[in-house]
């Protein structure tokens, strides 16, 4: 019968090259998506209508939902962005007209 290549406990640490991270290393770590830096989130305190809070919870099963919210506020955003411009590119063409 022949013998299974395993590999004992003490060789993996040979096969590690990570550098241990101290607390120092957490404190300066920067949250990137993609290569971009990204900011921490504030903490706000509002004050929302208790169906509003209560639509969120279950589209998000009760979990993640101020996830789901903020989610929902930057398509809001976006969605700003592109009415403003339909906007400003109606009125550029009626202007010319």
């Amino acid at each position: 019968m022949k013998e299974k290549n395993t590999l004992h406990p003490s060789d993996l640490e040979d096969l590690d090259e990570a550098p241990v991270w101290t607390d120092d290393d957490f404190a300066n770590a920067v949250h990137r998506v993609g290569l971009k830096p990204v900011g921490k989130k504030l903490k706000i305190n509002m004050t929302l209508d208790p169906d509003v809070v209560a639509w969120y919870k279950s589209k998000a099963g009760g979990r993640g939902y101020q996830t789901l919210m903020n989610a929902a506020l930057r398509e809001g955003m976006r969605g700003f962005d592109l009415v403003e411009t339909l906007r400003q590119v109606i009125r550029e063409e009626l202007h010319t007209a």
